[in-house]
């Protein structure tokens, strides 16, 4: 059993034995193609040699024989014959009388063995056949006829043998086949060795996941000495680390933020029940306090409610429902339902401007009706609350203007941040949870666009809906 887990793991997880296996196939297989090459190219050679030196023999036994008489004086002369195949023990030559077929001499019995089947051989003088004697000699065979000197002609079978290739061939085959499993080994042990080395700066990735916790999320790999291909695997692994941290401090600060919002309302319910249980109180007294603890019920409410509504948001968990909105009719929509609250503080609502963009139409309308919600809240008494729609290159702005208190530039960059308040005092006063922006922001990218603020010097405060081109309909961008 613990044989074949470790067989299976190294089969399925080692990289390097992967590569070194691939490497030893694709080595078998060209190292087999040029093996196969080189013995039929080594064969060739072979071959072409004894033609070569069959034809080079054959010229030199024409020159003689054209220097004989006469058939006749082929057997005294039998020694000029022998000089030609002096340091050739692979070379058989013997003539025959082509109107007797009598051999006229011989210098082996092969060459006797190849004179005697005539038939096995076509006459040609540049023909060369390969035959297998009876004894298993393999050997090259030139048959042909040549004159003498007074114009005879004679046939001659010059034969070579072909065994001092055949050993060639066989210990080039016998080398391989030694040779060849052994160059296999050592190129899949390279492979694996190079693989083990390239694959060494993989272990920083396995260190430092194996030291990744809750509390250990701001180390990083170092990407020093890296690979290419490594390095930019480094530097993403960082920036998803750098994610991961970044998502579970804010999930921290979430926690800790909701936990503390969560408390007042709750303290407050237990502390106005308690005081309410610790004597008799008549039905009238005890109808207040629930009447109190109500409200802060319906805070606590609101408080979860909004809380769902921006997770869902941050996390995509509700499809967008795309259609055409005209920001100025939901615009006016907002001021309309809003009126009767800005009256009571005499502030006058105004919109301009007209755009139409491919959005969320309820999720449009909520993020309005924060902006105006809160500018009402926040702007001073008699003055006029400004709705201005635009269009311009990067897409529609719905921008709400109201004067109030100048805000600081560091109030500014974390206004849209969850239960963040300029003034925690009066926001509780107001009812609010401090998730009124946050909304509008998680809003705004949940369609690509952004949520911004400025504040101007006079107490003029800017509060703007940037809708990006994609989501603007391009035939209202005129």
């Amino acid at each position: 059993m613990t044989r074949g887990w470790r067989f299976s793991y190294w089969s399925r997880n080692s990289l390097a034995t992967r590569i070194a296996l691939a490497s030893a196939f694709f080595g078998f297989l060209m190292t087999g193609g040029a093996i196969v090459a080189g013995f039929y190219a080594l064969s060739h050679q072979l071959d072409a040699r004894s033609a070569a030196e069959l034809l080079g023999k054959r010229d030199l036994l024409m020159h003689v024989l054209s220097e004989i008489p006469s058939i006749e004086a082929i057997a005294p002369n039998q020694h000029r014959f022998g000089d030609l195949l002096i340091g050739h023990d692979d070379l058989h030559l013997a003539l025959v009388d082509p109107v007797s077929g009598k051999i006229l001499t011989s210098f082996s019995p092969i060459a006797t063995q190849s004179a005697s089947a005539p038939d096995a051989f076509p006459v040609s003088s540049t023909s060369i056949q390969s035959w297998t004697t009876a004894t298993g000699e393999r050997l090259s065979t030139l048959r042909g006829s040549s004159p003498v000197a007074n114009g005879m002609t004679v046939q001659y079978y010059l034969s070579l043998d072909r065994r001092h290739d055949r050993r060639l061939l066989g210990g080039f085959i016998k080398t391989t086949l030694v040779g060849w499993p052994l160059l296999l080994l050592v190129v899949a042990l390279g492979a694996w060795l190079n693989a083990r080395t390239s694959l060494a700066p993989l272990r920083r990735f396995h260190r430092l996941a194996a030291s990744i916790g809750a509390k250990s999320l701001s180390q990083r790999i170092s990407s020093s000495g890296l690979p290419p291909e490594l390095y930019e695997l480094a530097e993403e692994f960082n920036r998803m680390l750098e994610r991961i941290d970044s998502g579970y401090r804010r999930l921290q600060d979430f926690s800790g933020e909701l936990a503390h919002e969560m408390r007042t309302p709750i303290a407050t319910l237990m502390g106005r029940t308690q005081v309410a249980l610790s004597h008799p109180r008549t039905c009238a007294e005890f109808q207040e306090v629930l009447e109190g603890n109500v409200e802060e019920l319906e805070r606590l409410s609101r408080l979860i409610s909004d809380m769902l509504f921006i997770a869902r948001a941050d996390h995509n968990e509700d499809p967008l429902n795309h259609e055409r909105v005209e920001l100025a009719r939901e615009a006016q929509r907002v001021a309309d339902y809003l009126s009767l609250i800005a009256e009571e503080r005499g502030l006058a609502v105004e919109v301009t401007g007209t755009a139409v963009v491919m959005a969320d139409r309820l999720l449009v309308e909520r993020a309005i009706t924060n902006l105006v919600s809160n500018a009402i809240r926040h702007a001073v008494a008699e003055s006029k609350i400004r709705l201005a729609i635009s269009t311009g290159d990067n897409g529609v702005t719905l921008a709400v203007t109201n004067h109030g208190d100048v805000i600081a530039p560091g109030h500014l960059e974390r206004i849209f941040d969850r239960f963040y308040r300029i003034d925690s005092a009066r926001a509780r006063l107001d009812g609010g949870t401090g998730l009124g922006l946050a909304i509008v922001r998680s809003i705004m990218l949940a369609h690509g666009g952004q949520a911004m603020a400025q504040s101007r010097s006079g107490g003029e405060v800017t509060f703007m809906l940037i809708f990006p081109i994609a989501h603007a309909d391009r035939s209202k961008l005129r």
